[in-house]
C-alpha cells in the first residue's frame, strides 16, 4: 500500500484553557484530494495550520514523507478563505510574492508568473490591485500565488466560503481542472457537504471540539466528474444523507455537552 504523504499522529493543541484539537489522527495519500468537514469551531483550521507547520502541536506528531514537521516547508502552500492578498501589490506582484520569498531569480519570476496568471484566467488583470477585483478573481490570485511556487502539498482553508453560489461553483470547476493537470496532494476544508462530495476523493468528518477524526468516507465517483449527474444519483443522495446525519449528531451533541 502507498505510504501516506501526510500522517497526523494523535495531535493535540490547546489555546490557553481551551482544548482545540485532538487527539487527532489522519492519513493523506500522495496526489489525493481530501476534504475535511466538521462543526464550526471544531479545530479544522487548527489542524490545517498544524500540518502546515504554522502552529506546533502540544502533543503527537505531524509527518510529511515520513519526516517530522517542525515549521513551515517550501513544498507546502496554503490558500486562505479571505484571500490573504497584499492590497498594495498588483495581481502580478501578489502572484510573484512566494517565488521572491523563496529566492527565485527574476528570470524565473518573469517566466512563471504569466503562466499561472493565464492558467487561473487572470490575463489582462496583471496590473490591477485587489480592490479592483471581484471576490472570485481575488481567490484566483490567491490560488495562482500558491501554485506558482509548485508545492507538493496544497492546503485550502474554506477558500470558497466567502463567495456567492454561482462563483463558488465556477471556482470548484476551476480547481478541479487545475488539480487534474498537476495532481498535487490537496487538503481542503469546507462547511459544505455538497462541495466536499463533488471535490473529494475522500471526506474526513471531524467531531466537535476538541476536534478528532470520526470517520473517513470514500467518495466513489469516477473522475472527471459531472456535478449535475452526481447530484441526481442515488449514491450521491446516500452519501450526503450519511454525512449530514453524522454532522448533525456532532452539532447537536456538541451543543448538549
Amino acid at each position: 500500500m502507498t505510504a501516506p504523504k501526510i500522517r497526523v499522529e494523535q495531535a493535540t493543541k490547546r489555546f490557553q484553557q481551551i482544548a482545540a484539537l485532538g487527539p487527532c489522527s489522519l492519513e493523506v495519500y500522495p496526489n489525493e484530494f481530501l476534504c475535511i468537514i466538521g462543526p464550526s469551531g471544531c479545530g479544522k483550521t487548527t489542524l490545517l495550520r498544524v500540518i502546515d507547520g504554522l502552529v506546533s502541536p502540544d502533543g503527537g506528531r505531524i509527518l510529511i514523507d515520513g519526516r517530522d514537521v517542525t515549521g513551515p516547508r517550501r513544498d507546502v502552500a496554503m490558500v486562505f478563505q479571505h484571500f490573504g492578498l497584499f492590497p498594495w501589490k498588483t495581481v502580478y506582484d501578489n502572484v510573484a510574492y512566494g517565488l521572491r520569498v523563496h529566492g527565485r531569480s527574476e528570470d524565473d519570476v518573469c517566466s512563471l508568473v504569466p503562466r499561472y496568471i493565464e492558467s487561473t484566467g487572470l490575463q489582462g488583470f496583471e496590473h490591477s490591485y485587489p480592490y479592483q477585483l471581484s471576490g472570485g478573481m481575488q481567490q484566483r490570485v490567491g490560488l495562482a500565488r500558491a501554485l506558482a511556487v509548485d508545492p507538493e502539498i496544497l492546503l485550502m482553508d474554506e477558500p470558497f466560503g466567502a463567495l456567492d453560489a454561482q462563483t463558488r461553483e465556477l471556482m470548484q470547476e476551476e480547481l478541479l481542472r487545475l488539480w487534474r493537470g498537476q495532481r498535487k496532494t490537496l487538503v481542503f476544508i469546507t462547511h459544505s457537504i455538497d462541495e466536499a462530495l463533488i471535490l473529494g476523493d475522500r471526506v474526513a468528518l471531524m467531531s466537535s471540539r476538541p476536534g478528532q477524526i470520526r470517520e473517513v468516507l470514500p467518495v466513489d465517483f469516477e473522475r472527471p466528474r459531472d456535478p449535475e449527474a452526481m447530484r441526481r444519483s442515488a449514491r450521491y443522495a446516500e452519501l450526503r444523507h450519511h454525512v449530514w446525519g453524522q454532522l448533525r449528531a456532532e452539532v447537536v451533541g456538541g451543543a448538549a455537552r
